[in-house]
């Protein structure tokens, strides 16, 4: 009895390892792929994805999401989305022929649209501290609240866009030569005795 339980155990391990059957993935988007090439070559309207790939997809970006270079940004679920969003769109481009692994191929799709995201939302914090670095804040909350305001909130909001600022002109003086000195072993250092040549 127990040695049932340790071998259901290891069999629940297993198939918690691959959340996509490969081979089973692969047959999938072959049919439908066939289906694809032949509506477009008879001019009929496209295939949409099957249920199947679409929780592929689903699970892939989800997935690809708990990484630890993912996991801590606050909008993961338009990462998620973004990823989903783009192996629809890019699934007619995946050739059977080529390639026999396409999680592989839509893994690297989700991934760089993961990138697409970080560079996107890394732009329009951007923009928001360069809005708040040209107005003044001050006389905003004045004709908001009058000369009784509190200033807590704009004390911090100015220290953050002051950090930033500070951050970004250091990073800015920064090349890449300089921000990380090549590792050398430490005999190339040492001072080492000159052998005489034999005449």
């Amino acid at each position: 009895m127990v040695y049932k339980l340790i071998m259901e155990a290891e069999m629940s391990k297993e198939k918690a390892a691959h959340y996509v059957d490969n081979k089973k993935f692969f047959a999938a988007i072959k049919d439908w792929k066939e289906e694809w090439d032949k509506s477009v070559a008879e001019g009929k309207p496209t295939p949409q994805c099957t249920n199947y790939l679409g929780e592929c997809f689903v699970k892939i970006s989800n997935h690809l999401a708990y990484k630890s270079n993912f996991v801590n940004y606050t909008f993961r679920d338009e990462m998620i989305l973004d990823g989903i969003e783009n192996c629809l769109r890019y699934a007619d481009r995946f050739n059977p022929e080529k390639s026999n692994n396409p999680f592989a191929y839509f893994t690297q799709i989700t991934y760089y649209s993961f990138i697409r995201r970080i560079k996107k939302e890394a732009r329009q914090t951007e923009t928001k501290l360069n809005y708040l670095q040209s107005i003044d804040l001050q006389q905003l909350l004045d004709e908001i609240e009058g000369d009784s305001g509190n200033y807590e909130y704009l004390k911090w909001v100015q220290e953050q866009v002051d950090s930033n600022a500070k951050d970004k002109k250091q990073l800015d003086g920064v090349s890449p030569a300089t921000a990380r000195p090549k590792r050398r072993p430490k005999y190339f250092d040492e001072k080492t005795e000159e052998l005489p040549l034999d005449s």
